[in-house]
């Protein structure tokens, strides 16, 4: 589906309040309240942190296939259909890496977070969504906002209740714009859609994305991805893959 060009955002309604305020997103009770419940940063693990390749743990949640089922067209947009499962793999460990948080909350807006991509101008989203300031593009907002929409049409009839929705919505908007997490569940998903990126598969594809070499790419992994990881379970994880990545692909030599 298309979204006009020649619409604003704010006129499309896809832009979060936030967004159009002159309040920082940390100003906002939610995010005050999770820093000062998790002061201390990355945010410890409290149970095991598992660092082997993410081949080896694929997420085997036959629970979800309802879901995957009902978003099977949204997966096919932006190798949402790689994207998604290698996600959700790592979201999956990073529960069992903190047994505290709510699991099957991670678990839908892992799989939902970026299904809005296949309802904006597909031709936006690499010309705006993976150039200059990317995470202020409005194709990045739209998406956001469009994959809430998804959410609430998928999940009722699923037999989510109401205030689930709630929750899972407020983690998929904003979690591309918005610098801070408001929530352990919404740092979970936070964390897990960026780990994909340190595996080779998520690097062949993202590089692409960014019309960079694996090289550069994995360069600015290191440089920008790992100090926006959230918790230690994280930083470990993905610390590893970048190091496997970047010996598979050779990137010390082929540069």
């Amino acid at each position: 589906m298309s979204t006009p060009e020649t619409q604003t955002p704010e006129a499309r309604g896809t832009t979060p309040a936030w967004a159009g305020s002159q309040t920082d997103p940390a100003d906002d009770p939610r995010a005050v309240a999770f820093a000062a419940a998790h002061p201390v940063r990355p945010l410890p693990a409290t149970g095991t942190v598992d660092t082997t390749p993410i081949s080896v743990t694929p997420a085997a949640l036959g629970g979800l296939d309802p879901l995957w089922q009902a978003v099977v067209p949204e997966t096919r947009t932006r190798a949402n259909d790689i994207h998604l499962p290698i996600s959700l793999a790592f979201a999956e460990r990073l529960c069992r890496a903190y047994p505290e948080a709510d699991a099957e909350l991670v678990r839908v807006a892992l799989v939902l977070h970026d299904t809005g991509w296949a309802h904006v101008d597909e031709e936006r989203i690499l010309s705006e969504g993976f150039t200059g300031d990317w995470r202020k593009a409005a194709i990045r907002f739209e998406h956001e906002a469009e994959g809430c929409k998804v959410a609430r049409r998928v999940l009722p009839d699923l037999g989510y209740s109401a205030e689930f929705v709630d929750r899972v919505c407020e983690i998929i908007d904003g979690h591309d714009t918005r610098h801070v997490a408001y929530s352990l569940e919404d740092a979970l998903v936070r964390d897990a859609d960026r780990l994909w990126r340190f595996d080779h598969a998520g690097i062949a594809v993202a590089a692409t994305w960014f019309g960079m070499t694996p090289a550069v790419y994995t360069d600015r992994l290191g440089e920008e991805i790992i100090p926006e990881l959230i918790t230690e379970a994280a930083l470990a994880m993905g610390s590893a893959d970048l190091e496997r990545s970047r010996a598979l692909l050779k990137t010390g030599v082929i540069r």
